[in-house]
């Protein structure tokens, strides 16, 4: 399958049949699993997924490519969703849904914001990314990849950087390195916050500037007695507090506007 990669699309096409082997083998495909590729491209991990699965969903935006894979690949096998993966709605597909794909480096972190609201309809997730935005979602606190996506994903999501591809896998031969990453739902009963909207602001507010420290960025939500209260040191940054403080600011603040 022949096509000329589209840069408004970001497209850059995994040619790389060992790291394609690899990355099969980790999502381990099995018969009668409902996997959703985003993504397909030229079809590098649709064809050796469909030697193990009856069925494929796929979700792609470029009308030339869905035409070409409607010509080489019968309805039986393969269901394309032409359009806007970011528009899209997974749960409209059902429940365990294993979605993989090589996600676009110029909306992949938009696009896991929207497919972390499916969170309770995913069983896994197995995407190619930008190295650097993987390194950023597993980044631990208080490293310098450590960020507003690290702690909106680690909220949602266990995750693994499995391994890391190099710019020569891909035509054309992007200008950074890519790496796979694992995302696993976490069981929301055990750490559900009362506000979603409410955690999501106040998690932006203290990464919007991240040398200030939280008694600057977070002084529209605390007061000074509530980082006591809290048993947080307003002298920190953003970058220092694990994901369950920020659980806790949220769920603090939500009980106070409840009272």
């Amino acid at each position: 399958m022949h096509h000329n990669p589209r840069k408004r699309f970001g497209q850059n096409f995994l040619v790389d049949q060992q790291i394609i082997a690899q990355i099969i083998n980790e999502i381990y495909p099995q018969k009668g699993e409902r996997i959703i590729e985003i993504g397909p491209g030229l079809g590098a991990l649709t064809r050796p997924l469909l030697h193990v699965l009856d069925h494929l969903e796929v979700v792609e935006i470029d009308r030339d490519i869905v035409a070409k894979l409607e010509k080489e690949f019968s309805q039986e096998k393969l269901t394309i969703h032409a359009t806007d993966a970011l528009k899209f709605d997974f749960s409209a597909l059902g429940e365990k849904l294993r979605i993989i794909g090589n996600l676009p480096y110029n909306i992949s972190t938009p696009l896991l914001f929207h497919l972390s609201q499916f969170s309770e309809q995913i069983l896994d997730m197995h995407f190619m990314l930008q190295k650097e935005v993987v390194e950023r979602m597993v980044g631990m606190p208080s490293t310098p990849d450590y960020g507003r996506l690290s702690v909106m994903l680690q909220y949602r999501f266990d995750m693994e950087h499995v391994f890391s591809v190099p710019a020569e896998s891909f035509r054309p031969i992007p200008k950074v390195e890519s790496a796979i990453v694992r995302m696993v739902p976490r069981s929301q009963s055990s750490r559900a916050v009362k506000d979603e909207a409410l955690f999501s602001q106040i998690v932006l507010a203290a990464f919007s500037q991240r040398r200030k420290t939280l008694r600057n960025t977070l002084h529209h939500f605390l007061k000074a007695e509530d980082f006591s209260v809290l048993g947080i040191d307003p002298g920190l940054r953003a970058e220092n507090l694990p994901v369950e403080k920020f659980i806790a600011i949220a769920d603090f603040l939500a009980r106070i506007a409840h009272r």
